[in-house]
């Protein structure tokens, strides 16, 4: 969600215009994030203010995107508190601004939390379990990019950068997650469509109501378990410490749990892929701080929090 593509008052009204989406009256950056450019937009219909998201896609490509703008779609239409991209008179959802692939999805009122609580955390597991049955039927299948294939690629890019003991700790896990993955119980684990970064900062609340689930750029089809995983890996975690939360973990998963009850394999394989959750996002943050682009706004991810995780997951395994 940085800014690395400056988009126009004037271009941005003309697409708006051709969405039926009202006249523009404001426009604005949004800092944080690292992988897209998003822009908060304003505009008036009917002598009413409407608010939106516009977003640039800076990696992802126009054949990978129809994946995540019609999950998003399909969400909402059973449902689920997600951002509804906006159609043209086409009936068209992936757009072009500057020449880059572009959509612009109703903005979720509401605001982050920061500092859950075990009800915050509560609701969040409902609405995972919810998405990932809701999703059963949505037809289009794309892999999670950032997943195991992904992970060996970087390893390799990223471990010139790390200490002796970051080195071992990283390639360590890579083979042991390399492991797990040719495994009959993670062959068994349930699947589908994830959201594969439901972090704090990407779900909405209103008075204690979760009231948005956003920024879908990183799903594709995994495991249900990674999902959760990783979900817990930041709602259920001490911030400073990388340390479980027994308490919020408990709540999460009991919530996921009466919506959608976890399998034999889940519950056998949930140490493993806390563990692989934390690899995931450890990569990443290294791939970026190591390897930046440059942007107009960037706020850039610590690293070293998901290495913490990492961590406190091998050395404590939360089992069910």
């Amino acid at each position: 969600m940085a800014v690395y593509t400056e988009v126009s008052f004037d271009e941005a009204r003309e697409l708006l215009r051709q969405l039926n989406l009202g006249e523009l009256t404001a426009l604005r950056g949004i800092e944080g994030g690292i992988e897209n450019t998003n822009y908060f937009v304003t505009t008036e219909q009917d002598g009413r203010p409407a608010d939106y998201v516009l977003t640039l896609f800076e990696r992802l490509t126009s054949e990978q995107l129809p994946f995540y703008l019609h999950l998003m779609k399909h969400l909402a239409q059973h449902g689920l508190p997600v951002p509804d991209p906006a159609a043209n008179r086409d009936g068209d959802i992936l757009h072009t601004v500057q020449g880059k692939p572009a959509a612009v999805v109703n903005r979720l009122r509401g605001h982050s939390e920061l500092a859950p609580t075990p009800a915050h955390c509560a609701a969040v597991g409902a609405t995972l379990a919810r998405m990932h049955l809701a999703a059963r039927d949505f037809a289009q299948h794309q892999p999670n990019l950032r997943g195991l294939p992904w992970w060996n690629q970087t390893v390799p890019v990223v471990l010139p950068h790390l200490s002796t003991s970051q080195a071992a700790l990283i390639q360590s896990e890579l083979a042991y997650q390399n492991h797990v993955a040719a495994s009959s119980a993670y062959a068994a684990l349930p699947r589908g469509p994830v959201h594969a970064d439901l972090f704090r900062d990407n779900v909405l609340f209103e008075t204690g109501v979760l009231t948005g689930v956003f920024d879908f750029y990183f799903a594709g089809v995994d495991s249900w378990l990674f999902d959760l995983a990783v979900c817990l890996n930041d709602w259920c975690i001490d911030v400073q410490a990388g340390t479980h939360d027994a308490a919020r973990a408990a709540s999460l998963l009991a919530a996921y749990a009466a919506v959608r009850p976890l399998t034999a394999a889940e519950r056998q394989l949930l140490p493993a892929m806390l563990r692989a959750g934390a690899l995931r996002f450890w990569i990443s943050r290294l791939w970026d701080q190591h390897l930046p682009r440059e942007a107009a706004i960037l706020k850039a991810h610590d690293p070293s929090h998901f290495e913490r995780v990492l961590r406190e997951r091998t050395r404590h395994p939360v089992t069910l």
